[in-house]
């Protein structure tokens, strides 16, 4: 049995209930397609054996309210938990949901790099995905050899994102009006170094006959859009460390304009290669023990890598087809500062969360929590704190302010990706997860940073901040759900 998540439980679903696949619809409840209180606890057992997992012993009691759609979600709860369980040295797991938990709780993923040549590099730490990960898990055998490691961990974001959504594209008819907007700071990476090595050092005739398929940086967006039949445009959004915000907002309003119905969208990085530490290394401002935003002992940033995908669609869309909505992307701002390459401007992010704030119909005020860039260099925290007073005035005095970076460190052009599932975890659960490492705040970072532990508080909305390399500056600006 192959297929997302909700197509495996509604065809186990259907066996149960001796009905066609195409009479199980997400409302369904249990009784409705038949199926008796012992019935029920057959169909858990043979849900639990199909996907190895293990429900609370209360599920599938319910079964006169209990819906299709609910025993998805509580697969992919299920799933997500294991995930987070086995993954050793790797506390913030993989998957969305263990993602967000590892946040809340304050889990860190920087941990010694690993690498074929750490040995020869003065970068000894990164942020990684877990050893565990396996691209070949839900990817056909015949697409693997085609993919770069950015391409893989999109297309495993992806199948996640579409699974929770519910949307079946074939079944649908979705395919024709849904685009695939991905963002990504250097594309694949890894192939480029791979490749360059074997012809300057192992002094190889040729390169691999896939090396451009892999390479080039719309391939992640391709292969989502071959994974699934999206036939609306796709392309990928390259602007450094905003790449995935920058995708987010070119999705959204292509949805506002009528020139899609659903966007597939977000944010894809593997830059962990020789070449790119080396330069990253010689930009001096790696640190050297872990990432500690807005700290007065602050040694700049922690590379990361990873991937974050979401489905978007218009609040109407979503409630026509009973869509489990995780928030609003209420408003959006997009500013360059036009000044310097790498040095940032106060006044132009400052530019782009009054922007989004106005797209969104919000005041200062109606802002609880800002998902900071929170690099954890010299310049850029100082640099978005002075934003931040510019933006919200009095009010920046009573924002919540976190920068999770200093837990998944900085996946470039994958950051705001990993962000938003902050942002979203905070609307939905009124949690702020917490700025990590932060012992002693710098004088002059003079905002609430959440230090160290989460903080439960109302959320109403949230800014989502990502500035770039090159002066590139990108926000959301999120609601609760409707």
């Amino acid at each position: 049995m192959t297929g997302t998540t909700q197509q495996q439980v509604f065809e186990i679903v259907a066996k149960q209930a001796k009905v066609d696949v195409a009479n199980v619809k997400p409302e369904s409840t249990l009784k409705d397609l038949g199926i008796a209180s012992l019935e029920a606890i057959e169909l858990i057992f043979d849900i639990e054996e199909h996907f190895d997992i293990h429900f609370p012993e209360q599920q599938g009691a319910n079964f006169d309210s209990d819906t299709a759609q609910s025993l998805v979600d509580a697969v992919q709860k299920a799933l997500d938990e294991k995930a987070a369980a086995g993954e050793g040295n790797a506390p913030l797991g993989v998957g969305a949901r263990a993602l967000w938990q590892g946040l809340r709780e304050g889990r860190s993923a920087i941990g010694p790099l690993r690498h074929r040549d750490s040995d020869t590099l003065r970068v000894k730490i990164a942020a990684q995905v877990p050893e565990s990960f396996d691209p070949a898990t839900g990817i056909d055998e015949r697409t693997l050899p085609l993919l770069d490691r950015t391409s893989e961990f999109a297309l495993h974001a992806a199948r996640e994102a579409i699974a929770h959504s519910g949307i079946d594209f074939a079944r649908d008819g979705l395919g024709q009006r849904t685009a695939v907007v991905v963002g990504t700071g250097v594309g694949g990476e890894t192939t480029q170094d791979e490749q360059s090595r074997r012809i300057y050092a192992e002094k190889a005739s040729r390169t691999h006959p896939l090396t451009i398929v892999r390479l080039m940086t719309n391939a992640s967006a391709s292969q989502i859009s071959i994974a699934y039949g999206l036939r609306g445009p796709t392309y990928a959004v390259a602007s450094a460390c905003a790449s995935a915000n920058h995708a987010i907002i070119q999705a959204a309003q292509m949805i506002r304009f009528g020139m899609t119905d659903v966007a597939v969208t977000g944010g894809t990085e593997a830059c962990l290669s020789f070449g790119a530490l080396r330069a990253w290394e010689a930009m001096r401002v790696l640190s050297d023990d872990t990432c500690r935003p807005f700290s007065v002992n602050r040694r700049g940033l922690v590379l990361g890598e990873g991937a974050g995908i979401f489905v978007l669609e218009s609040l109407e869309h979503a409630r026509a087809r009973g869509a489990t909505i995780l928030a609003e992307l209420a408003g959006t701002g997009m500013s360059a500062d036009a000044s310097d390459i790498v040095m940032p401007s106060a006044e132009g992010a400052a530019s782009a969360m009054r922007q989004a704030l106005a797209e969104a119909g919000l005041n200062p005020e109606d802002v609880d929590y800002i998902n900071a860039h929170g690099t954890g260099t010299q310049a850029n925290d100082v640099t978005e704190t002075r934003a931040i007073r510019l933006a919200f005035g009095d009010h920046a005095d009573r924002l919540a302010v976190s920068s999770t970076k200093s837990m998944h460190g900085h996946a470039l052009g994958a950051s705001g990706a990993l962000e938003l599932v902050a942002a979203i975890g905070a609307l939905r659960e009124n949690v702020v997860p917490p700025t990590a490492n932060l012992d002693q705040v710098d004088p002059t970072c003079d905002l609430d940073y959440v230090p160290n532990t989460a903080r439960e508080m109302p959320v109403r909305a949230v800014l989502s901040n990502s500035f770039a390399f090159g002066g590139l500056n990108a926000v959301l600006a999120l609601k609760r759900a409707p």
